[in-house]
């Protein structure tokens, strides 16, 4: 899943929708530092939120992420029930090291329970494409990519926001449906210039960076399939995977791959490739801008 592209608006209703289904659900987001127990145990409630707690205080995330499994447990020790695990963002906590271990342990506690269960659920999203390079290396690992909103979506959610702005078209070509880079140009007072300046900034777009890439920036810019080919440096490629620029080897665009609509075959507005895709155009423009002002 893109940076910001509406995954944690759509796994907070989804804890919503499965606790309307009857199931006990814990939700850990740590970079927001956000955790819910929508359990109907009184004390496995208190003793999650007590861990959360500590959790925000000391900063140890590995903590209460590890502790799901025996809060898991102990619900299934006292009755057959519904359980699900809500985790958004959780590898930046542990460490990308420990993301494949992480996930292993939680399919085990379906594969191989310790108590009875009726269903469970375990939904991980990221944001890093790089946790998807290291999970779905293994067979065992089930990855559904989810895009930025379709533009209906998006533009529904453009009318919602207050005040003088410009026309969608604009806004659409800016953000390619991403609801966080409209909320970053809503706070920028509608500036692209000053979103990119800070996107430069954030995603490290340094001279030297520029300036030791830039023959191959320069086409991609253009056209992000250029990276598909077999002479550009895996360095390169890694380094924009890092920074959240792109995604790389997209799958392929049949729904039963998707969360969600997935994006166009092919949308050079959008800076869309077969292959290869810039996370949004105003990502795309941060490079063009950055590759103008380095000599």
């Amino acid at each position: 899943m893109g940076p910001r592209c509406g995954k944690t608006a759509f796994l907070r209703q989804t804890v919503e929708t499965l606790r309307e289904l009857d199931y006990n659900v814990l939700y850990l987001h740590p970079l927001d530092r956000v955790f819910m127990a929508e359990v109907d145990e009184p004390d496995v409630k208190s003793l999650f939120l007590d861990l959360a707690r500590q959790t925000l205080a000391d900063e140890k995330w590995g903590r209460i992420a590890l502790a799901v499994f025996d809060l898991v447990r102990e619900l299934l020790r006292r009755r057959k029930r519904r359980v699900a695990v809500i985790a958004d963002d959780v590898f930046q906590a542990i460490g990308l090291d420990n993301a494949a271990a992480y996930v292993k342990g939680l399919l085990n506690m379906i594969e191989h329970p310790v108590y009875d269960y009726e269903k469970i659920v375990i939904l991980i999203a990221t944001s890093e494409d790089l946790s998807r390079s290291e999970i779905g290396r293994h067979r065992w690992a089930h990855i559904m990519p989810m895009w930025n909103m379709p533009r209906e979506g998006f533009q529904q959610l453009y009318e919602k926001v207050p005040g003088p702005k410009p026309p969608f078209n604009e806004v659409w070509k800016w953000a390619g449906g991403n609801p966080n880079v409209l909320r970053e140009l809503y706070m920028a007072g509608w500036s692209r210039d000053a979103v990119v300046a800070q996107l430069i900034r954030e995603k490290r777009l340094t001279p030297g960076f520029i300036a030791r890439w830039r023959v191959w920036l320069e086409k991609v810019v253009n056209d992000p399939e250029a990276l598909w080919s077999p002479d550009v440096p895996e360095e390169l490629i890694r380094q924009l995977v890092e920074r959240n620029l792109i995604v790389y080897n997209i799958y392929e665009r049949e729904q039963i791959f998707w969360v969600d609509q997935p994006p166009l075959e092919r949308d050079p507005e959008l800076g869309i490739g077969k292959d290869v895709a810039w996370q949004t155009p105003i990502h795309r423009e941060a490079v063009r801008r950055a590759l103008k002002e380095t000599t």
